[in-house]
């Protein structure tokens, strides 16, 4: 997840940036998500279209869309498309069919070991935003782990996209002693997730895959040295790269394309509710996530981020979820060009508190996260706030917000 950090919700008394938006205070009141009960207010808002936009076709069907993911809204790509459904494609199929599975890939040449030998849970994750025409925009309302948040799992995002899902899926695992994944490979999950659709037989027999070719870059994205150097071998061996210490940034390789999945068949829809928790101890040193000059400041971070989400499906169909983070932090700045890296000065702390809420139902989708980090006291040196927000909803109903201010 993005490096959650420090929250209060006075930061509703401060005036944010809006994008395509002409609104004076749309966080009061009925138009944020209560904190107990989670209910989504209106928002109405605009967001142009980002670029580029390309087609893919299948099933006599055709399809234009972004072929990235972002985590905002004006367009700034972040993870690539490499998961295209059509058919029988809405999301809660997709998700029904793969937590019917069992763990043993081995058929497709996957070891018998973790994490190849995963079965499929919903999963806490970031909110994206996806775009395909006629639509617009849209955020990914399910997302599933095979694996384990807390140390190496594949992650998959689902985004309806009319009567189209598109996705992504990455292996990734957690940095020690932060919430914070770092990609491994797109392709290898790209094939665990076309083998395990392969596998649920609900594919049309007649055409179940079809290559969507050369729609996003390659390579995208890469590996920060001094996160790649700390990797054990078998992880570097998941990533193509060298087994051994680097001193540049190791390329994630793609090969540009998307799998589309041609889903002919879907299963029964079963009502359930999944509770999760999970405690994280920040104890480790991270680039500073804002106010960070040119890039190059660090701090120590040190204390405990407590996670709770709730998943669930109605007996009526809707599936929704809601998920927090919370906890408070001490930061001390910190020069890193020294062993061990030595204080620049005295820690001061962090409130932190992330919000998230999704929704989807047989008439519409939606998706909202709100951040907001505060380095507290406000008064000196390396000091500031963040605060983001992010609604995805139908008939152009989104909003994007940020503001940061630093000392």
């Amino acid at each position: 997840m993005k490096w959650i950090i420090l929250l209060t919700i006075t930061i509703f008394t401060f005036g944010l940036m809006f994008i395509g938006c002409d609104k004076t205070n749309i966080l009061s009141g009925y138009d944020t998500v209560d904190e107990e009960t989670y209910e989504l207010g209106p928002l109405y808002c605009a967001a142009p279209p980002p670029s580029p936009l390309v087609t893919v076709e299948a099933a006599d069907q055709q399809l234009t869309l972004w072929p990235y993911f972002g985590n905002d809204l004006y367009g700034n790509p972040h993870d690539p498309i490499n998961l295209i459904f059509v058919g029988q494609a809405d999301p809660r199929n997709l998700r029904a069919a793969l937590m019917s599975l069992d763990g043993d890939r081995t058929a497709f040449g996957f070891p018998a070991d973790f994490p190849f030998n995963c079965t499929w849970r919903d999963c806490m994750g970031d909110i994206q935003s996806g775009y395909a025409e006629p639509d617009g925009w849209t955020g990914n309302t399910i997302q599933l782990e095979c694996g384990d948040y807390q140390q190496v799992r594949f992650h998959l995002r689902f985004f309806k996209a009319g009567e189209w899902t598109i996705g992504n899926c990455h292996i990734e695992f957690l940095i020690p002693g932060t919430t914070q994944h770092q990609v491994l490979s797109w392709e290898l999950a790209e094939q665990l997730v076309t083998a395990d659709f392969v596998r649920s037989g609900l594919l049309d027999p007649a055409m179940p895959v079809i290559p969507a070719i050369g729609i996003n870059d390659s390579p995208w994205r890469e590996i920060p040295p001094y996160i790649y150097n700390e990797l054990p071998v078998e992880l570097k061996m998941l990533t193509g790269g060298p087994l051994g210490d680097v001193s540049d940034p190791v390329p994630l390789w793609t090969d540009g394309n998307a799998t589309i999945l041609n889903m002919a068949q879907s299963m029964e829809w079963t009502p359930f509710e999944d509770h999760q928790s999970i405690t994280i101890d920040f104890n480790q040193v991270v680039p500073k996530p804002f106010c960070n000059g040119e890039g190059y400041d660090y701090v120590f971070v040190q204390g405990p981020i407590y996670m709770n989400q709730i998943s669930k499906l109605s007996y009526h169909g809707q599936y929704s979820s809601r998920f927090t983070a919370s906890g408070w932090l001490d930061i001390t700045p910190v020069d890193i060009s020294t062993d061990p890296p030595t204080p620049l000065c005295e820690p001061y702390r962090a409130k932190i508190r992330q919000i998230q809420a999704t929704r989807l139902s047989d008439r519409a989708s939606l998706a909202y996260y709100f951040i907001y980090q505060h380095e507290i006291p406000d008064e000196g040196s390396y000091r500031g706030y963040m605060v983001s927000e992010m609604r995805i909803g139908p008939h152009d109903n989104n909003h994007y917000a940020l503001n940061v201010e630093c000392e």
